[in-house]
């Protein structure tokens, strides 16, 4: 009856776990458990890239009454997911596929020309230069990334565009094509739902569920337009562009773009 005891239990509980931890091994972190913590930085909201200050047009639309419900959200991030695979995904494959710094400057400057819109454009640099700026300070190992922004900053030569910096930034670092392709898609995706939330349009709970639904296309959009090079770049949604460039005209406005 004794052994049956609450306080024997636990004293066998305790003794087991202390076991199970003395024999379990120490093993080093090897290098692919470094790139995965790597690639979880990149992608967490808490890195001040500024990019949660885009809505990508949402407000705009919004504002337009063109997204007026859940609905047509999911149809929105669809179109916008659609739009960055086809314009700025070939971007961010080449410069993850050569990153080095002389065809970054090429990918960066074509870019420039390619953003016909002033607010998408000035978005893109924006969050671009943010992002160059916290990758060099968090990742003091890539002798690459401190040697680019000492030469480049106030260059007027670049702009430093989002899709080509953080295609440069994830090849550095040592990411295959394919995850720097997703991941990209994925940022995307992020912040359109987290503007939507903010906006009001949506709550946090429900912006989850879709997010998770809406990842099937997000998915086939990536595998779409994957692996493709920037001669291929094409605009695919011109209303967004349109709406997007009416965000500067917005008298109340939240957002940056």
């Amino acid at each position: 009856m004794e052994s049956d005891s609450p306080v024997s239990k636990k004293s066998r509980l305790v003794h087991s776990v202390d076991c199970t931890m003395e024999e379990a091994p120490c093993t080093p972190v090897g290098v692919n458990q470094s790139l995965q913590w790597t690639q979880w930085q990149i992608l967490d909201s808490i890195l001040p890239t500024g990019g949660f200050a885009h809505s990508y047009g949402l407000e705009a639309a919004m504002q337009s009454r063109m997204v007026n419900n859940q609905e047509d959200l999911r149809s929105f991030v669809i179109q916008v997911l659609e739009n960055t695979g086809s314009l700025l995904l070939p971007f961010v494959y080449c410069a993850s596929k050569s990153p080095d710094a002389a065809a970054w400057v090429k990918l960066d400057q074509l870019l420039e020309a390619t953003l016909t819109n002033e607010v998408s454009r000035k978005a893109s640099t924006s969050q671009g230069s943010a992002l160059l700026r916290v990758a060099a300070s968090v990742f003091t190992e890539i002798e690459a990334l401190q040697d680019l922004r000492r030469t480049f900053l106030g260059s007027k030569s670049v702009s430093f565009h989002h899709a080509s910096i953080f295609g440069l930034i994830c090849g550095l670092v040592g990411f295959d094509s394919e995850i720097v392709q997703r991941a990209y898609m994925f940022v995307t995706m992020r912040d359109v739902f987290s503007a939507a939330t903010r906006l009001n349009l949506i709550g946090p709970l429900a912006a989850s569920v879709l997010q998770h639904q809406v990842a099937r296309d997000a998915e086939r959009m990536m595998q779409k337009w994957r692996d493709r090079d920037v001669a291929e770049a094409s605009q695919t949604a011109p209303l967004l562009d349109a709406l997007q460039g009416c965000h500067a005209y917005m008298f109340s406005r939240l957002f940056c773009s």
